[in-house]
């Protein structure tokens, strides 16, 4: 049995390496992404400027998000150089093409005298608007900070995104997408509660916008005034999201958002509603089930018909979207127990909640072992049929 040292070296010599001074030629190039896969503490000690986070722990289920292109040149460091050698060899083998070690880390790099940034505090009016988040031991400073640097994505400005366009934004999430290519018409008001009477007509994703940035000017707000299609998706959510919440209110947007999601590992806060019932769960590729081992086949159009069609009680969506808003935010928190295999069912006529436990299908057709579906199908004709 090989002992950590030995190991060590043996990945080291797999690997590429370079000094401090070769890293800060790339820094001032701006010719490299740098990767910190230290500890959060050891990064709110300071960092190399412009480096992402990325522990070590979590570099296999997050690298894909902070760095999609595997043909980008990545500078990989810890405090020393041994983390560090064993992500790059983790990163080579996930098939990232140029990667390299920062030999002796992030104390040799200051011990040369480069430059270190720290990481953004809370101002005085934040620490006063998220107070009440700051006194919670699990969220905290650190909590709050994450929820800041987090970028969320809407499907949906209607009953399920108005909740939580607004209870995110709130909490002070960063930046939030709204993709919704729908406008506010006066059978909405009675649920979709970001929108107004005066606002009759307008586009439902600046209709959301304009009610998120009064709320809270710390939120950046990106709008997509389109459908989330096979055309757009990868151009939507290649965009960096760190969590997706889907508010579709039809099939074909949901198994498109699945197998994109699935593509591009971005965990989904999942609901549905149907008038006095609704359903939460949390998809999160190579953690659990996806949309698909769910709901293998749609349902025939007689046995699922849209709100519009059989009605909601109008409080319903807001309860289910304050239960997305809840997953999404622990996710983008990371806090908590998300509801990863598991579907929380809500009946608002008896007041009960009950859970049914989901597992991964390994004959999946998107995330099985072998999958069968593997680029954007023509999703109408698959729910129709």
């Amino acid at each position: 049995m090989p002992t950590y040292r030995e190991l060590l070296n043996e990945v080291k010599a797999e690997i590429e390496e370079i000094d401090a001074s070769a890293g800060a030629a790339l820094v001032e190039r701006a010719d490299a992404v740098f990767v910190d896969v230290r500890e959060r503490d050891e990064w709110d000690e300071g960092h190399i400027p412009g480096a992402i986070h990325v522990p070590r722990g979590n570099l296999e289920s997050r690298i894909e998000n902070a760095v999609a292109d595997r043909s980008t040149r990545i500078v990989v460091y810890c405090a020393s150089g041994a983390r560090s050698a064993f992500a790059a060899k983790t990163l080579e083998e996930l098939g990232y093409d140029e990667v390299v070690s920062l030999a002796g880390g992030f104390t040799d790099w200051k011990r040369n005298g480069y430059p270190t940034q720290l990481p953004q505090g809370l101002g005085e009016e934040q620490r006063r608007r998220y107070s009440r988040h700051l006194l919670i031991p699990e969220v905290g400073e650190e909590g709050q900070l994450r929820l800041l640097e987090a970028r969320i994505l809407l499907i949906g400005a209607g009953g399920l995104g108005s909740p939580a366009s607004l209870y995110l934004a709130a909490a002070g999430v960063g930046t939030l997408g709204i993709v919704d290519d729908d406008t506010v018409d006066a059978t909405n008001l009675q649920r979709q509660i970001v929108h107004s009477t005066d606002r009759l007509g307008d586009s439902k994703a600046e209709s959301a916008k304009q009610t998120i940035e009064a709320l809270n000017p710390d939120v950046t707000v990106k709008t997509y005034r389109e459908r989330l299609t096979s055309e757009n998706a990868d151009r939507i959510l290649g965009e960096g999201w760190d969590v997706i919440v889907d508010g579709a209110d039809n099939f074909p947007t949901r198994y498109l958002l699945n197998d994109a999601s699935v593509w591009h590992r971005i965990p989904v806060v999942h609901g549905s509603i149907y008038r006095f019932e609704g359903q939460v769960t949390v998809f999160r590729q190579g953690d659990g089930p996806c949309y698909r081992c769910l709901f293998p086949e749609p349902p025939p159009p007689e046995l699922a018909p849209s709100c519009s069609e059989g009605g909601v009680l109008g409080v319903l969506p807001g309860i289910v979207g304050s239960l997305q808003t809840n997953e999404a935010i622990k996710l983008a928190a990371e806090i908590g127990d998300p509801l990863v295999g598991r579907l929380l069912l809500f009946d608002a006529l008896a007041t009960e909640f009950n859970e049914v436990k989901i597992e991964r299908r390994t004959d999946c057709p998107v995330c099985g072992d072998h999958p069968t579906i593997t680029e954007y199908i023509d999703y109408v004709e698959f729910c129709a049929r």
